[in-house]
């Protein structure tokens, strides 16, 4: 089971218009992905409700097309301290 980042990528795009993100294939199996995203949409929300909007977004992926998946979710303000 895998899926293709492409395929991925659309889907998150579609459910966080305004998200900046990385997705990184971790073992290039495309099972796989660590993902970075930051979004004004996570605004408000702990690390746990951030996460359980990115799987929901993903659907029955998570766990059929879709093995294993780091989420490292940020809102604008938190990120660009990061890079600060």
């Amino acid at each position: 089971m895998a899926i293709e980042s492409k395929k991925l990528k659309k889907i998150l795009e579609n459910a966080f218009p305004d998200a900046v993100f990385h997705l990184d294939d971790m073992l290039g199996d495309a099972d796989h992905y660590g993902l970075t995203i930051t979004s004004s949409f996570f605004e408000g929300l702990n690390r746990i409700k951030r996460h359980q909007a990115v799987y929901k977004a993903l659907g029955s992926l998570m766990g059929n097309e879709l093995h294993a998946l780091s989420i490292r979710a940020y809102t604008p303000q938190e990120n660009q301290k990061k890079e600060s």
